[in-house]
């Protein structure tokens, strides 16, 4: 199915299927929940945070200028170095070199051959490109003696930022937002009665980004009809760079301002008392009577393509700005309908949909999958860690909330990444491994790759990162129940990563004498985060997170066999992955003195360990073997495991709490406390640490990591709260699993597993209804919310069977809604 198409029927069905009577109100409940400044918001992490799904802008305010700071996730640094092709090896090269390493070594750093291999190939991943590259900004500048900021406030439900002026005693509004269906921002001002009103500003600046390589050609300027700049990005390093003849693959930017304003050159008066010239792209502007109306302009792509279209930005007048905003309010209707929640816990609710805003500016169909910080940069910040892809959770985690928020679109990205490392990922299984398949990096870019981003023999032989890259191509499929996207987009990558599995668990290595069992064993490997290369392998083998997750990825590729019917023509992996499965490592644990026995996230751990990852939990989530309903001796293992747990935070505030939901036992009050320290001013939230004892000492900054970027993968949040009320991840519905009864809650259309929208109302302590709308016909089965009782099911409106028991099981047809009472209620439409 044509992408476009698919898309466009994904949000259809979305909107189509909102219930009528629902309670909720997804719109007016977003609007309520505005994010505010009163006051100046000088720092890029106080600013208002817009975008559109490509492109983002950060908008702060000084005591003297209104500022708009863009970036975009097609916007980058393309340059790639890849170095040391040919010192790389194979992996079985490099492995009987660490097996002949003595065991007894304090370090695996100690020995000479390893650090100088080591550093060899980390030493591509020390250049400070790929990254992000911040498109620069454009300033609003006001004379103080007239005009005073007080502060901003953005009404999520539309995306519509309003900035707070008083000019001359009268307050002022500065109206802004992204235009959902193209890269600009428009702006315009209103007077105390909000009546379009001329300019308060006297001055307008473009400035390119001030960390733009000096090795980079010099941006040109266009000052005609409207004023900006124009960056190439160049496709090779310095060293390979003709800057003179450019590259056929460099890239460019332009971005370009337009009000309805005169500009007029002039001098600015220096410290010094000299009179000094404007500064390029800085111009003054001349009061007039036409109500201020202004738009800003991000082209990008091929510089070939940028240069030849020349200008693309329209005439600013007030007549465009009500259509655009008009049709952009429409997209924020239509993506707020999707799904909705009203709880009487204020701040959950606040997380839910503040999270869910910031999604919606950060990712859309068509642009690159954002990396670490999404689509928000200026200078350094948004470029740590190369700003790119980490395969070992933060990439996957904020693709976690499409499914059960109901916005399935919004993962499509993801698949696209998938499918652009795929090649790279294949050619290093061949290439160093020798094994069919595909083999995923640890870290990547969205650039082109010719060999493996971080060929490093510590994260990136971390084997999970594989089957967790393609984990959530099967959510997709099981949450929507859609045969072609199974067929065409998800099966083809779910296959390589099982190929790859499948014949580095059967190496010699891995299953035979020397392992004592009939064992398939995932060795070597690396805990997430933890130990990294041991002598003698002492934590690299069997680590939870590659059991869990091989799993997974095995039982998802069998599962996909038999629906697509490919049996006979995959028959030798079918027989491979059953004898595999039928032989998987046990868990280990260790006996804790003061909680029993626990998991560990390798074999031969200490109960003492200070985590980065929830490593000896991930059976839990993402893994989800076990859950609310595990059998009694692992439940008990689980809870205390759980309780024993020691994180130091930064990468836990999504994946432990969904570990805590998913047993039932997380403790929400605490979960709040930790969303509320993570918070930034603009209100997304930053990764922070917790705890010492592990990576962090004493004297370490807890905020270290608060101040690189906008954290995307934290807008998972609104999962956690899903869960709280909904789960569904094994094919069963449960609701309110880990959710107060005293406290009331009502949810529309949150997607559960076998395409079901389920919406429910809980008051009062006791579940009112609940409605299930079929998208795909299957069979459903659910947890009976009212214990025993008997329960009524009404089918589009018509009396039908009931019910009994503790599960309730029943047939349903495409597009069918059910309503489910107890039988004693009197059933309604």
């Amino acid at each position: 199915m044509n992408r476009l198409i698919l898309a466009i029927l994904l949000q259809g069905i979305c909107v189509m299927n909102l219930p009528a009577q629902s309670g909720v109100n997804p719109v007016e409940k977003a609007g309520q929940h505005p994010v505010e400044l009163n006051r100046p918001a000088v720092n890029f992490f106080e600013g208002a945070v817009l975008g559109n799904g490509g492109m983002g802008v950060v908008v702060t305010t000084r005591p003297d200028a209104v500022s708009f700071h863009f970036g975009h996730n097609n916007v980058w640094d393309i340059r790639i170095a890849e170095n040391y092709r040919e010192e790389t090896g194979t992996f079985q090269e490099i492995i009987e070199r660490i097996k002949a390493l003595p065991p007894d070594l304090k370090s695996i750093q100690d020995d000479k051959w390893f650090r100088d291999y080591f550093n060899r190939m980390g030493a591509n991943y020390k250049k400070p490109y790929p990254r992000p590259f911040p498109c620069g900004t454009v300033t609003l500048g006001f004379d103080r003696g007239q005009v005073e900021l007080l502060g901003h406030r953005i009404d999520i439900s539309s995306g519509l930022c309003e900035i707070y002026l008083l000019n001359k005693g009268v307050r002022n509004t500065l109206q802004a937002f992204a235009d959902m269906s193209s890269d600009r921002v428009w702006f315009r001002l209103l007077d105390g009665q909000q009546r379009t009103a001329p300019s308060c500003f006297n001055r307008l600046r473009v400035i390119p980004d001030t960390k733009t390589p000096g090795e980079f050609p010099k941006y040109t300027v266009t000052e005609d009809v409207s004023m900006g700049f124009t960056q190439t990005l160049p496709y090779l390093e310095a060293d390979k760079y003709d800057r003179e003849k450019g590259h056929p693959k460099d890239k460019a930017f332009r971005l370009e301002v337009r009000i309805n304003c005169e500009l007029a050159n002039g001098t600015r008066f220096s410290a010094e008392g000299n009179d000094m010239p404007l500064r390029p792209m800085e111009r003054y502007i001349v009061s007039g009577s036409k109500p201020f109306t202004g738009c800003i302009s991000l082209t990008e792509g091929l510089a070939t393509d940028v240069k030849r279209d020349g200008v693309n930005i329209p005439e600013p007048a007030p007549e465009q700005y009500g259509e655009s905003f008009r049709k952009t309010g429409e997209s924020w209707a239509e993506y707020w309908n999707r799904s909705g929640i009203e709880l009487a816990d204020e701040f959950l609710e606040q997380i839910w949909y503040w999270n869910l805003y910031f999604f919606n500016c950060a990712v859309k169909d068509g642009a690159n999958c954002p990396g670490l910080f999404a689509n928000w940069s200026a200078g350094n910040i948004g470029t740590a860690w190369h700003g790119d892809y980490h395969m070992n959770y933060n990439t996957q985690q904020p693709f976690w909330l499409p499914f059960s928020s109901n916005r399935m679109d919004k993962n499509l990205p993801y698949v696209d990444l998938v499918y652009h490392l795929l090649p790279v990922s294949e050619m290093w299984a061949k290439e160093y491994y020798h094994m069919r398949g595909a083999f995923f990096p640890h870290s990547a870019y969205p650039v082109d790759m010719t060999h493996h981003p971080y060929p490093v023999p510590d994260w990136g032989w971390e084997v999970f990162e594989t089957p967790w890259t393609v984990q959530g191509l099967w959510w997709h499929y099981i949450y929507s129940m859609d045969t072609d996207f199974l067929k065409n987009r998800a099966f083809y990558p779910i296959k390589q990563a099982t190929l790859f599995l499948v014949d580095y668990m059967k190496r010699p290595d891995a299953h035979g004498k020397q392992w004592n069992d009939d064992r398939y064993h995932i060795f070597p490997s690396v805990p997430p985060e933890l130990y990294s290369l041991k002598p003698g392998f002492k934590y690299n083998y069997d680590t939870q997170t590659d059991i869990t997750l091989s799993k997974f990825v095995f039982k998802a590729y069998l599962e996909a066999v038999n629906t697509l019917e490919y049996g006979k023509q995959e028959a030798a992996t079918v027989r491979d992955v059953k004898q595999i499965l039928a032989n998987m490592p046990e868990y280990s644990t260790v006996k804790s003195e003061k909680y029993g026995e626990i998991y560990t996230s390798v074999p031969g751990e200490t109960d003492r360990m200070v985590y980065n990852l929830p490593a000896n939990l991930m059976h839990v989530f993402p893994g989800e073997e076990y859950g609310i309903d595990a059998p009694e001796d692992i439940r008990r293992k689980l809870l205390n495991t759980y309780r024993a747990h020691r994180n130091e935070g930064g990468n836990d505030i999504v994946t432990l709490s969904m570990i805590g939901v998913r047993l039932g036992v997380l403790d929400v009050e605490k979960f709040k406390r930790q969303v509320n320290y993570c918070l930034m001013p603009n209100k997304t939230a930053a990764d922070m640490c917790m705890q010492g004892g592990g990576r962090y000492d004493d004297g370490f900054g807890f905020d270290f990591m608060s101040h690189m970027g906008i954290w995307f993968e934290n807008f998972a949040l609104p999962l956690v709260i899903n869960e709280c009320l909904m789960q569904s991840y094994d094919g069963t519905i449960r609701l309110y699993p880990n959710w107060d009864r005293s406290k009331d809650a009502e949810f529309s259309t949150l997607r559960a597993v076998g395409a079901f929208l389920v919406s429910s109302k809980l008051a009062n302590g006791d579940v009112e209804h609940v409605r299930i709308l079929s998208e795909k016909g299957q069979p459903c089965r659910m947890k009976n919310p009212w214990g025993n009782a008997a329960v009524r099911l009404t089918r589009n409106g018509t009396p039908a069977e009931t019910l009994n028991g503790e599960l309730l099981s029943f047939k349903t047809k495409a597009g069918e809604t059910v309503r489910i009472e107890k039988s004693t209620a009197v059933s309604r439409n």
